[in-house]
């Protein structure tokens, strides 16, 4: 999933973790739960905070999803020596405050964390309703894989990043797309009229999330039925190349390309080429729309140990589970990034110098760090230098992470790299 509602009244009554603990309100309990404890997709409320902090923990259980296998191959063990001392790691925020490690988690709403140095689970802890056996949405960290994938497509020349959109897709030619090429489409440069603020009620990305069964459509709705049917709705805005936009609909319109190029299901490719390689415990699980139609954009569940072995794998320029899985020179082009300016463009007061590359947020800080990110606090962050993966899970109440995350997570990732890199 890549959207939520609009944060309910009870956000404004439930402003901590503590309070807002899944487990203490009794979600979802009982034969059948009563109605008041009760969630569901129906009827919105499992995307109403903090509902949504027991929901992001069992997406599978609301809605339809199209399975990723992890094959028959051993688990590729993380081994585990926890420390003690990643808690006290002090750092100042964004805005000012000093907060330690430990702080910054309850803070970030997060409901589960691991942290590798060097390949070793130095932190592993849950919250909330978060369990290692069970899979979270990974929200738009979902874009990361699809955009890793697109990648080594490229990189076997399946993929052409030159050519137009419509080489693939000559079914957007009328509308937005119709100039784009794949290239901006994986860099997210491309001109689209179509607007993420996901505290507008009347933003574009409802219509999405209506379209893609995300979200509950009202009364004589007649709009889009399925993701193909938005995406090709949408119109042309501005000039392709010139700057970078977040938008969601490139992704879902990227991996259109990824399953058009292939013949095969996103679902089966992201297993075939990553999943199944990467010795992951569990299945993962796409959303998917009436029709079958995974979200690219934002419609991955995966366990959190697992998502840390992609991450891992990321952070050893694609070398895990005693295999090149992710090819050395598709993890170099992701880090090295892309064009700082056009980033700029988009306003992000909080990311300067960053860019994007590939759907991967690049920092360009000392470190080389880049992340993949999704809102309500998903993320996985890659410091190459302190030889640091994060993997985390959480269940925010504000969507964005710019700017009501992001203050607090980015010195706090930073913050425990130095410590790593110091304290080895």
């Amino acid at each position: 999933m890549t959207s939520v509602s609009p944060a309910s009244h009870e956000a404004d009554s439930l402003r901590d973790a503590s309070a807002s603990d899944p487990t203490a309100h009794g979600w979802m309990e009982g034969f059948p739960p009563p109605p008041d404890r009760t969630i569901g997709a129906a009827d919105g409320s499992a995307w109403a905070f903090p509902r949504t902090r027991w929901a992001f923990c069992h997406m599978r259980e609301l809605y339809p999803t199209a399975n990723v296998p992890r094959g028959d191959a051993p688990v590729a063990l993380l081994p585990r020596a926890e420390r003690d001392d990643l808690d006290a790691v002090e750092f100042t925020t964004l805005d000012g405050r000093r907060m330690t490690w430990g702080q910054s988690l309850a803070a970030n709403y997060t409901d589960g964390i691991v942290v590798l140095h060097r390949g070793v689970t130095v932190q592993e802890r849950y919250f909330g309703a978060l369990q290692p056996e069970l899979a979270h949405t990974a929200m738009s960290v979902t874009k990361s894989f699809v955009g890793t994938l697109a990648a080594m497509l490229a990189d076997r020349r399946v993929l052409d990043p030159q050519a137009a959109v419509t080489h693939y897709l000559p079914e957007l030619g009328a509308g937005a797309y119709r100039s784009a090429t794949l290239r901006q489409l994986m860099d997210m440069t491309v001109g689209v009229r179509y607007s993420e603020v996901y505290a507008d009620p009347q933003a574009d990305i409802w219509r999405y999330a209506r379209a893609g069964g995300m979200q509950p459509r009202p009364a004589g709705y007649d709009g889009p039925q399925t993701l193909c049917d938005y995406l090709a709705t949408l119109a042309q805005e501005g000039t392709h190349g010139e700057a970078f936009a977040y938008k969601t609909v490139n992704t879902e319109v990227l991996a259109w390309i990824i399953k058009r190029a292939t013949g095969q299901r996103l679902a089966t490719l992201t297993s075939d080429l990553l999943w199944s390689r990467l010795g992951a415990e569990h299945d993962a699980h796409y959303a998917v729309d009436s029709v079958g139609t995974e979200s690219g954009g934002g419609g991955l569940n995966t366990t959190l140990r697992d998502l840390a072995r992609f991450g891992e794998a990321m952070r050893q320029d694609g070398w895990f589970n005693g295999q090149q899985i992710i090819p050395e020179r598709v993890v170099a082009g992701i880090k090295g990034g892309a064009d700082r300016g056009r980033f700029e463009r988009a306003g992000y007061a909080l990311l300067p110098g960053w860019s994007y590359r590939d759907m991967w947020w690049v920092t360009h800080n000392a470190h080389g760090a880049y992340t993949a990110r999704g809102i309500h606090g998903q993320a996985i962050w890659i410091d190459p230098k302190a030889e640091m993966v994060i993997a985390r899970y959480a269940s925010h109440p504000q969507a964005a992470n710019s700017p009501h995350l992001d203050p607090t997570s980015l010195p706090a990732y930073e913050a425990l790299g130095r410590h790593l890199l110091r304290n080895a």
